[in-house]
C-alpha cells in the first residue's frame, strides 16, 4: 500500500509541476501539493521496513515514472483526430514534464538516499528511541539534496531564467517540503506506531 501511493504521489507531482505557480514574489510549482508527502512515506519505510526497501521503493516509483514518459510520448505522435484541438498544449506538457522526470530522477534519488540513509544512521545510534530527531534530521537533509538538485534541472521547464527567482524557487521548496514534514510529524508517528505493530517481520532495535 505504501509503495503504491509513493508511486502515484511521485507521478501525480510531476505532473503537475509543469506548471509554474506565484503567489506574488513566492515562486514554486503545482507539485507542491503533494510531493513533500512522499517524504513522509519515505520515513516509514525507512524506519520500519529499512534502508534498503525504501531504496526499492523509489527506484520502482522512477521506473513508473519513466513509463508515463514514455506512454504520454508515443501519445504525442499517434496522429490526432480532426476534432483534436489541443496538441500543441498537451506537447508543452510532455516536453516539460520529461525535464522534470530526469530533474526529479536526479532530486529524489538523491534526496530520499539520504533521507533514508539519515533515518537509518540515527536510528543505529538511538535504537527505539528519539524518532523525531530521526525524522527531523533526515527531512533537513534529504530535502536540501533533493531540492538543490531538482531546482537545477528544473527550473527552465517551468519558465525560470533569473538568478532572484531561481533562488526564490530553491529556497522556498526546500523550507515548504521541510516545514510540511515538520507538522505532519504527529501523524508520521502515529502511521510508523500503527505499521510496526502489526508489521510481523519488524524487529525493534534494543
Amino acid at each position: 500500500v505504501f509503495v503504491a501511493v509513493f508511486t502515484a504521489l511521485v507521478i501525480i507531482s510531476n505532473v503537475t509541476a509543469t506548471k509554474g505557480v506565484a503567489f506574488g514574489p513566492i515562486i514554486t510549482d503545482g507539485g507542491f501539493v503533494v510531493f513533500p508527502l512522499t517524504y513522509v512515506i519515505g520515513d516509514v519505510l525507512s524506519e520500519v521496513y529499512g534502508f534498503r526497501a525504501a531504496r526499492r521503493a523509489i527506484f520502482l516509483g522512477f521506473a513508473m515514472n519513466i513509463l508515463a514518459a514514455l506512454v504520454f510520448w508515443v501519445t504525442v505522435y499517434l496522429p490526432a483526430a480532426d476534432f483534436y484541438e489541443n496538441q500543441a498544449h498537451f506537447e508543452n506538457v510532455v516536453h516539460a514534464y520529461t525535464q522534470l522526470i530526469i530533474a526529479g530522477l536526479a532530486g529524489f534519488i538523491v534526496g530520499q538516499t539520504i533521507n533514508a540513509w539519515a533515518v537509518v544512521a540515527i536510528k543505529e545510534r538511538t535504537k527505539e528511541k528519539h524518532l523525531w530527531a530521526r525524522l527531523v534530521g533526515s527531512t533537513f537533509a534529504g530535502q536540501l539534496g533533493d531540492t538543490l538538485v531538482f531546482c537545477s534541472i528544473a527550473a527552465s521547464a517551468i519558465g525560470i531564467n533569473t538568478f532572484r527567482d531561481f533562488a526564490v524557487y530553491t529556497a522556498l521548496g526546500w523550507f515548504y517540503k521541510t516545514a510540511v514534514e515538520v507538522v505532519m510529524l504527529p501523524i508520521t508517528y502515529r502511521v510508523i506506531a500503527y505499521v510496526k505493530h502489526h508489521e510481523p517481520t519488524y524487529e525493534p532495535m534494543v
